[in-house]
């Protein structure tokens, strides 16, 4: 698989980064006075200094009984990964805008998951699969 870039705003880039090195540990690269690079989970994450958030759209939209943020983004991790990160964020007292939970469960979606904020607004949400395999399955199996 080919890593994704995302680069995403941050009104606060020094309050971002350290989020994302102390909290979730991933590894700085390259990086500016403006802009910071990132390897989030193999993939490469860029933090932008901006100095205007308040013309980002936000909304919500309902899946499997939860009111979930868009925009977000995320990892899919395994689910010895997605543990430990659990465990990681929780003893670190990160607060969870939705606490890890399991979500289709006994469907061919079935996976944990759960959504943090960082420190900029940005929603992002981590994953796990019991089935890696349905990752992109069509079938909700009686939850669509």
């Amino acid at each position: 698989m080919s890593p994704f870039h995302l680069a995403i705003p941050v009104d606060d880039l020094s309050g971002a980064a350290l989020f994302y090195e102390h909290h979730l540990g991933c590894v700085r690269g390259r990086e500016s006075d403006d802009w910071i690079d990132f390897n989030f989970f193999g993939h490469q994450l860029v933090l932008h200094q901006v100095t205007n958030r308040s013309s980002l759209v936000r909304g919500s939209n309902q899946v499997d009984g939860e009111n979930i943020p868009v925009p977000h983004f995320g990892v899919v991790l395994s689910w010895d990964a997605f543990d430990g990160l659990v465990a990681q964020l929780s003893s670190a007292g990160q607060a969870f805008l939705i606490e890890p939970c399991t979500r289709f469960k006994g469907g061919a979606g079935e996976q944990r998951t759960c959504f943090l904020s960082d420190p900029c607004g940005n929603v992002l949400e981590f994953k796990t699969f019991k089935d890696e395999a349905m990752l992109f399955a069509r079938e909700m199996e009686g939850h669509g």
